[in-house]
């Protein structure tokens, strides 16, 4: 046994592999290839003369000594990343923390959330991805990302969250569309938006759609939010939209609230991490993020959790 030739690489590597399942998949969080990972791996299991890991399918399983060992280096990596943070502090810390999002969140608190990021965090590479909601979760997951700001429950076991309010929903149509489906419905064909089957809002419409005197017509689908409201605008049609997103829309009367359609229950939204991830520069932008309100106007970014 040569514990004295471990370095803190092959205990970032064990953990990550561990977190995430796959070789692969820590070695995407590592920026680096998974020949490279695997001998990482090779090495510490020399080192501390045990078999870690065996392969079960694509996925590793801890073998009893990699258990053990993950359970007493998961704390001291912790403690270690803390007593450097205490050291420098964040505006010292560098890598990259991968946000994935839904377009709601982008185009709400998180403009004000990121920038306010950077400002206490200059050397932290921050990489956003906007996508629908299954997708997030499935990323964060996967590893893919570190934090994820998603629509409707978060329940899943391996995932912890936080609620960050909720934002209404409002049934919309340029002027002209409106006018003519308040003096024709239900009989005018008028098209009918909503976002792709994986979000909550298409579930939301279909059931106003099963309340409502509209007749059964094609639902056309868009995975992009503002495409959407760009084409009612332009009067391609009605849809449900998130009313974060239309506020200026309104205002200027470009879209118009349409009568009589059934109420909508708000989308509920949630930031959430991976439950084992104990890096402190990730739980401290979860904690940050989990102050956010989406359903408060103009809600100010908070300040460092971190003490």
């Amino acid at each position: 046994m040569a514990i004295n030739r471990v370095a803190l690489y092959h205990i970032e590597t064990l953990l990550w592999i561990d977190r995430l399942g796959t070789y692969a998949a820590a070695a995407a969080r590592l920026n680096t290839t998974q020949p490279a990972i695997s001998a990482r791996i090779r090495e510490l299991e020399a080192h501390v003369g045990a078999e870690l890991f065996r392969r079960e399918g694509r996925s590793m399983s801890l073998t009893p000594a990699g258990r053990q060992l993950v359970r007493e280096c998961g704390r001291l990596w912790g403690d270690l990343q803390s007593a450097l943070l205490a050291c420098g502090g964040f505006g010292e810390v560098s890598g990259v923390i991968r946000i994935g999002t839904g377009e709601i969140v982008a185009a709400s608190c998180l403009p004000a959330f990121l920038s306010q990021l950077k400002a206490d965090m200059p050397q932290v590479t921050l990489e956003l991805e906007i996508d629908l909601t299954a997708n997030l979760i499935q990323q964060l997951l996967t590893g893919r990302t570190d934090i994820a700001f998603a629509a409707g429950p978060v329940t899943h076991p391996a995932l912890k969250f936080r609620s960050i309010g909720a934002v209404s929903l409002v049934w919309l149509a340029n002027p002209e569309v409106a006018a003519a489906f308040r003096e024709a419905a239900p009989d005018r064909m008028v098209p009918i938006w909503s976002l792709a089957s994986h979000s909550p809002i298409h579930g939301r419409m279909r059931d106003a759609i099963a309340t409502s005197a509209l007749p059964n017509r094609p639902l056309n689908l868009c995975n992009n939010a503002q495409m959407m409201i760009d084409i009612a605008k332009a009067g391609g049609g009605i849809g449900i939209f998130p009313e974060s997103m239309v506020r200026e829309d309104m205002a200027s009367g470009a879209l118009v609230a349409l009568d009589g359609m059934p109420p909508l229950e708000p989308v509920m939204f949630h930031v959430a991490m991976r439950a084992a991830d104990n890096e402190p520069v990730t739980t401290e932008i979860f904690h940050r993020a989990g102050a956010l309100r989406l359903d408060a106007r103009g809600a100010q970014p908070s300040k460092l959790f971190f003490s």
